[in-house]
């Protein structure tokens, strides 16, 4: 029986020694990764050599450089879909025509980032494999173009739109966790090519510079959970009431912006309030607009072809009236969803008509839901450009039958006199003031963007009896956020969807974390150890087997001599699968 174990044990020890050439696999990845489809054209990276020479190891480090910032731009653009439709209406302002720019700009980022982590992984498995690096020149192109697109588009979007930077920063308050066990298992992975080169080449420099840097960015990424901060790690019973729903503009996903449909939309979605923008037309006639133009929301091209660039508010509420509001919703398709309506909301969506505030108000007032505006001030020459204030209130008081205390009053101008004229009306501020001059101007809410969001910032506000309201977020992590900050309510442009969410996304408690985040820790560690053990015991034991020499011949280094016959005729008489040693089963190095 002894004697039984004991020749298996020597068995399963030649099988480990034994150097396997998976030559299919490798002359695979050598073709795709440097077009050497020929089995001659390969080479291996000798024992105590290096991997690739200084020409291919700037190439690989040149990969290396565009994979991490093709994934830090196609990251960065990922989290930024919160924001995509106002970045394709800037755009259509600047270019004057509508084009999906952000969902190009995403496939373009996700295929280079595809493309350059394919290279990658190949460079990781030849290395695994023992094999030396030869990038094909039309891949070197293809990484220096990625690389370019991912310098050119993070410095052009940094410039135009640099407070997406700042949803890149909250994006990792909810998914930082993730990508900390993203980031340790991957390290994992490749400490199996990292020990196969350490344990094998010679310079002690080239061994201590592996090491250092493996280990460092190693040993960072394991105590990066100990500086994380997220609002949504919070112990069971913590968690407050989720954040009311105010619609922008109507549901703009289902509906044409600011139209009587949009709005109706909304209230079936659930919201608590609707969000719109007031304009006040040539003859007095408040209405719903949020362009200082008519071009970009109705067919003003085909009525009034001259006055396309014309202000919104010099046109007359008849002239206004003539024109559709909703065909340019099912052609451009803002947001990708008009599809998903029916054909009788169809024909609806298309035949919408601008809206007037009156009827805006008197459908907040039958479904009894809060509404928030933005009013723009005529420009000059318009009849109203000093009374548009007044104007706005009459409509509200006289023209509407919606109660003051439904309507959150956001315009900053002449609030003093607003407050004399309708005090029941709630004062909102649409800027961060200190909490001395809210109190003073009788504020009760403030209305800030998702990027001020602040734990510390909200409960301030919250202890004075000020809430607080965050706009614009339609993704669901934004709003999971928003929640467990404790916002108060949020403005969106999806209030379908972010009425279905009944707990935030990753939602977890410290323990939970704590447990995730050092368990992950301990495994990987725990496996990095079994990989360098591993290879450590390998090559010793085959130098010990080849007399330990390693010779130079022509300024390369010779194979390894592992000739174990005593050790495979022991196994083979054990196995049939065990193979007497030979040249073919031993790969070259």
């Amino acid at each position: 029986m002894a004697s039984t174990l004991s020749r298996r044990l020597r068995a399963l020890r030649a099988q480990l020694l034994r150097r396997y050439e998976h030559r299919r696999f490798v002359s695979c990845l050598s073709g795709l990764y440097g077009c050497q489809w020929r089995r001659l054209e390969r080479s291996g990276a000798q024992p105590g050599g290096c991997c690739c020479n200084k020409a291919e190891g700037a190439s690989f480090a040149l990969l290396v450089a565009a994979f991490c910032l093709t994934l830090v731009f196609l990251y960065f653009w990922g989290q930024a879909k919160n924001d995509y439709n106002d970045f394709d209406w800037f755009n259509f302002g600047n270019l004057g025509f509508w084009f999906p720019w952000s969902v190009v700009l995403l496939v373009v980022a996700a295929g280079f980032f595809t493309y350059v982590t394919v290279l990658v992984l190949l460079a990781v498995c030849l290395l695994s494999e023992g094999q030396k690096l030869h990038l094909h020149w039309s891949h070197k192109i293809g990484i220096l173009v990625s690389l370019t697109f991912s310098v050119a588009a993070t410095a052009v979007l940094s410039d135009l739109w640099s407070k997406e930077w700042r949803t890149l920063l909250l994006s990792f308050q909810v998914t930082a966790p993730y990508l900390h066990v993203g980031g340790v298992l991957t390290l994992t992975s490749l400490a199996w090519p990292v020990a196969l080169h350490f344990f094998r080449m010679n310079s002690r420099v080239r061994r201590g510079l592996i090491l250092v840097v493996y280990l460092s960015v190693l040993s960072a990424l394991y105590l990066v959970p100990l500086g994380l901060y997220s609002p949504c790690i919070k112990e069971g019973g913590t968690l407050g009431p989720a954040p009311a729903l105010i619609s922008h503009r109507g549901a703009p996903m289902l509906a044409p912006e600011n139209t009587l449909m949009s709005f109706e939309k909304a209230v079936e979605a659930g919201s608590d309030g609707l969000e719109t923008d007031v304009t006040i037309s040539f003859d007095g006639i408040p209405f719903l607009m949020h362009d200082h133009t008519l071009r970009r929301t109705t067919n003003v091209h085909q009525v009034f072809p001259n006055r396309t660039d014309t202000p919104a508010a010099m046109f007359t509420w008849t002239e206004l009236e003539s024109l559709n509001a909703g065909a340019w919703f099912l052609s451009h398709n803002p947001f990708g969803t008009a599809g998903s309506l029916g054909a009788e909301e169809r024909r609806r969506a298309g035949n919408q008509s601008v809206c007037s505030m009156q009827v805006f108000l008197q459908l907040a007032a039958r479904t009894h839901k809060l509404v928030i505006f933005d009013l723009y001030r005529p420009p000059r020459g318009h009849p109203y450009r000093d009374t548009w204030i007044q104007r706005t209130l009459d409509v509200i008081q006289n023209e509407s039958s919606i109660q003051s205390s439904q309507v959150l009053w956001l315009p900053s101008d002449l609030r003093s006199l607003v407050r004399e004229i309708d005090p029941g009306l709630r004062q909102t501020s649409g800027s961060r003031l200190p909490l001395e001059e809210l109190h003073s101007q009788h504020i009760v809410k403030v209305n800030l963007h998702y990027s001020s969001m602040s734990m510390e910032l909200i409960r301030e506000y919250a202890a004075a009896n000020i809430t607080t309201n965050l706009y614009v977020i339609s993704q669901p992590w934004l709003h999971s956020l928003a929640w467990c900050t404790g916002a108060h309510s949020v403005t969106t442009n999806a209030p379908q969807l972010l009425s279905t969410v009944t707990a935030p996304l990753f939602l977890m408690s410290p323990r939970e974390y704590n447990l995730m985040w050092i368990l992950t820790d301990l495994v990987s560690f725990l496996l990095i150890l079994v990989i360098l053990f591993f290879h450590w015991w390998r090559e010793r034991r085959l130098a010990f087997c080849s007399g330990g020499k390693i010779t130079m011949d022509n300024g390369t280094y010779s194979k390894f001599k592992t000739e174990m016959s005593d050790i495979w005729s022991v196994s083979s008489a054990n196995s049939q699968t065990v193979k007497s040693l030979d040249p073919a089963a031993v790969t070259e190095h």
